[in-house]
């Protein structure tokens, strides 16, 4: 039998025995595995270059809880917490040169998040030798080279050694954001293909055990193939949660944003419902793309959407009436989510919306419609 029909077969049997840990699973009724956490991605640590300046505030995570959230993902670009010469590409043994003045930042904001009753999944967003975005010139190449895999496990056992001690209900590790092949790291447009199924169970295996080896209950998630749009049945035997995106489809969520559209000048105006070019976009084909990932829920496998949201050149009402639609087919389902982000262009508060009504909320522009479709899903 080929590895991947054994999985198929028989890998949910796996899945079912706990994946998200047992101090998380003990609370957890549904089918699902993983609480339906709902909050927001925060991008204090998401650029390559440290911080200035703490993006996030006390008063930001006193708001999320009044609002009845409880999750939040730091999205985290490794070279953020080392210490290396910036005014040239990094060297392959530089990506060990941990900075503990910066980790103690990141520690700080988990701090924070913790005194507020907030669920942690930290991310790596840029890895060694890898991150969907363009922006940093990586030495290697994650998916190809050793060396790289190497570093990727010695940052996840970095923080897995660090957080040892502190429970599955609080923190989690999200390993990689975004998986896919790229032509071109460095063009940001680069043609992005699934990753083999070999790599990507390597990788999640590899990453796996440097994390467990710290504490066998540390709860692990892996974003989905595909820019995180795709099931990974090559890993449901490994103990391992998986998130899915709610962006689908781009046209709706990335409508002319310039790093996902070459020629944003000529797109075809988003509807939803409504025909857009020649497809016709609707609730049924979300229920689609997402029948994969339900399924997965209810074998026992934990899923959780880490990243949704919409940039804000989307007419205001359309972004709206789609997003209820995603929400509310997570919420049936029991999945839980993360905005991109709380504040900024996707954010609730202060995304710049031209055709947006805000409400004043101590001097920061708030989107009260999202916020309620948020709040009631």
């Amino acid at each position: 039998m080929e590895r991947r029909d054994f999985i198929k077969t028989t890998g949910m049997s796996f899945a079912a025995v706990g994946l998200a840990g047992p101090d998380v699973l003990a609370s957890v009724k549904s089918k699902n595995r993983i609480p339906a956490w709902k909050g927001f991605n925060l991008l204090d640590f998401f650029s390559p270059n440290p911080i200035v300046k703490q993006r996030t505030t006390e008063e930001h995570f006193k708001w999320m809880r009044d609002w009845g959230f409880d999750f939040v993902r730091i999205p985290i670009a490794y070279p953020s917490y080392l210490d290396f010469d910036r005014s040239r590409a990094i060297l392959p043994e530089e990506v060990y040169q941990i900075s503990e003045s910066a980790v103690e930042k990141i520690d700080s904001l988990v701090a924070m998040a913790h005194h507020y009753k907030m669920h942690v999944s930290l991310n790596l967003h840029r890895a060694p030798g890898y991150c969907v975005n363009a922006g940093f010139n990586e030495p290697y190449n994650l998916w190809r080279d050793q060396p790289a895999l190497d570093a990727f496990c010695f940052h996840w056992n970095f923080w897995a050694k660090r957080y040892k001690n502190v429970s599955s209900k609080k923190i989690s590790f999200d390993l990689l954001n975004e998986p896919s092949m790229r032509e071109d790291m460095n063009d940001q447009h680069s043609q992005r293909n699934s990753v083999p199924d070999e790599l990507y169970r390597k990788m999640a295996l590899t990453a796996a055990e440097a994390i467990r080896k710290e504490n066998p209950k540390h709860l692990i998630i892996a974003d989905g193939n595909n820019v995180g749009n795709t099931v990974i049945p090559e890993i449901v035997d490994l103990n391992i949660a998986q998130s899915c995106r709610g962006y689908y489809p781009g046209a709706i969520s990335h409508y002319k944003a310039p790093w996902a559209f070459k020629d944003i000048d000529n797109l075809p105006a988003p509807q939803w419902p409504g025909k857009v070019g020649d497809v016709e976009f609707n609730r049924a084909m979300l229920e689609t793309y997402y029948k994969p990932w339900i399924d997965l829920a209810k074998s026992g496998v934990g899923v959780h959407c880490g990243e949704c949201g919409c940039w804000n050149k989307t007419p205001h009402d359309i972004f709206l009436s789609w997003f209820g639609d995603v929400l509310g087919i997570l919420r049936e389902n029991k999945i839980g989510f993360a905005l991109w982000e709380f504040v900024g262009d996707f954010g609730v508060l202060d995304s710049k919306r031209e055709d947006a009504h805000y409400v004043d909320w101590y001097g920061h522009k708030l989107d009260k419609k999202l916020l309620d479709i948020l709040a009631r899903h």
